[in-house]
């Protein structure tokens, strides 16, 4: 029988751990830019639906004040029209520095759908092409 010298030691090579570590990078290469894809995806995404909400509170407002299309609601005036879940505050754009609704959104006039000031022209070219506008 053929006994193991004591000096022998076991482990990983510098190039093994060198091949992992380059792996690893890749696969984070890889990875980074699509999740910051999906995150941008996802704040147009609420970007739009907060864009549909306004348009459904003018829709309410119009409804219960009796105003022609050319009428130009405020926030304060539809501001009651939101749900309970959102706390009676005004939607902001997640893409927004000051996170304030004067400087995410334009309410316009009735006949013209809200815009995104912090988007311009796309979510709001994407919300007239969900509704069928």
């Amino acid at each position: 029988m053929k006994n193991r010298s004591s000096s022998s030691t076991t482990g990983f090579t510098l190039v093994e751990i060198m091949i992992v570590v380059a792996i690893i990078g890749l696969l984070a290469a890889i990875v980074v830019p699509n999740i910051q894809a999906v995150f941008g995806k996802s704040k147009r995404t609420i970007c739009i639906t907060n864009l549909q909400q306004i348009r459904n509170m003018k829709s309410l407002w119009s409804l219960d004040s009796r105003a022609e299309g050319t009428a130009m609601p405020t926030l304060a005036d539809i501001q009651p029209y939101l749900g309970h879940g959102s706390g009676g505050e005004a939607p902001t754009c997640p893409s927004d520095p000051a996170n304030s609704f004067p400087t995410s959104y334009s309410i316009n006039d009735l006949n013209t759908a809200p815009t995104c000031l912090v988007f311009p022209g796309e979510p709001g070219d994407k919300l007239g092409h969900r509704l069928g506008k």
